[in-house]
Formats: C-alpha cells, sequence, structure tokens
C-alpha cells in the first residue's frame, strides 16, 4: 500500500469523524471579527463562499464586504469538482484571480501548521494555488488542532483560521 492510498484512507475516515462532530456541536456564530484583520486593509477583492449547513456561516460577513466597497466573488463547482468564480450580486463570471487579496475558504479542521481538512473533493485544492492572496480558514471551535493531519502532496494549506472568536496566523 501507498503512503498516497494510506493518507487518502486516514482523510477519509477523519473526514467522516469531523462532520458527526461539527453536526452534533453546531453553534451558530459570526465571523466578523475577521474584517479587523490587516490582510483586509487596501484589498479590493475578495474570495468568499455562500455557505449551507453547518458550515462557518458567511453571509453576515459577504454582505459586510460588499458594505465597505470589496468586490465579493464566490466560487461555482464545475462537473470535475474544479472550482471558476463569479461576482456576488450579479453571477457573472470574475476571472482576473490576480485582483484578489484575500480568499475565504470553509474547512471542516485546520492543524498548526495551515494544513485544512475540505470536503473531500480537493476543489479548493486546486483552487487555492491560483491566488496570490492571503487565505484564510472558518472554522467552528474545537477545530483547529495541534496534532498534525493526514496530509498529501496535492494538499494546498492556508496562511490564517479563524474561529468565532479568534484570527490564527501560521508561518
Amino acid at each position: 500500500m501507498s503512503s498516497e492510498t494510506s493518507a487518502e484512507k486516514a482523510k477519509a475516515q477523519l473526514r467522516k469523524q469531523l462532520r458527526w462532530e461539527r453536526k452534533e456541536h453546531f453553534i451558530d456564530a459570526s465571523w466578523l471579527h475577521i474584517l479587523q484583520c490587516k490582510e483586509f486593509d487596501g484589498v479590493t477583492h475578495v474570495a468568499s463562499y455562500i455557505s449551507y449547513g453547518v458550515e462557518p456561516q458567511t453571509q453576515d460577513l459577504n454582505t459586510e464586504l460588499l458594505k465597505a466597497g470589496k468586490v465579493v466573488i464566490v466560487p461555482r463547482l464545475l462537473p470535475n469538482k474544479d472550482l471558476e468564480w463569479d461576482y456576488l450580486e450579479s453571477g457573472k463570471p470574475f476571472t482576473d484571480l490576480s485582483l484578489v487579496g484575500v480568499v475565504i475558504v470553509p474547512a471542516l479542521h485546520v492543524d498548526r501548521e495551515g494544513h485544512r481538512m475540505g470536503q473531500g473533493g480537493g476543489s479548493y485544492d486546486r483552487a487555492l494555488p491560483r491566488f496570490n492572496a492571503w487565505k484564510i480558514a472558518l472554522i467552528h471551535h474545537g477545530e483547529l488542532t495541534s496534532e498534525p493531519m493526514p496530509v498529501e502532496e496535492h494538499d494546498a494549506k492556508v496562511d490564517a483560521a479563524a474561529t468565532p472568536d479568534l484570527v490564527v496566523r501560521f508561518l
């Protein structure tokens, strides 16, 4: 068995456990405090997402970004599980990723090195390297761990993670 197959298996088991824990312990919260991070200063374009279910919610965050005059783009999932981006307000395609200064991403869990556990489709692992921007994952309380997570070569790291109470930056 290759180490990649072993990592894939470990990630699948961990993902199942994390989804269950999130569903059992979900508390609705806000992540508006991330807007105070210096990385938002001078940024004109922000990539975010439209939350659903028990994901860290982004409705108020996206609204405040728009009120602050930021251009907000959100992902659109393609049949091959890759992501393309659309303007949040119009739904029209957005293609110039070089304009984006901050990328807000969902995550199930993040470790102390900035490895994020996503939903398992690899969409953000393909999309994040296309951005030359500060990448921050939104997670719930208890979803930041000091334990290393199983990692594969293609896994994209984030620069920071935010719970409803704090922001942790990774080196």
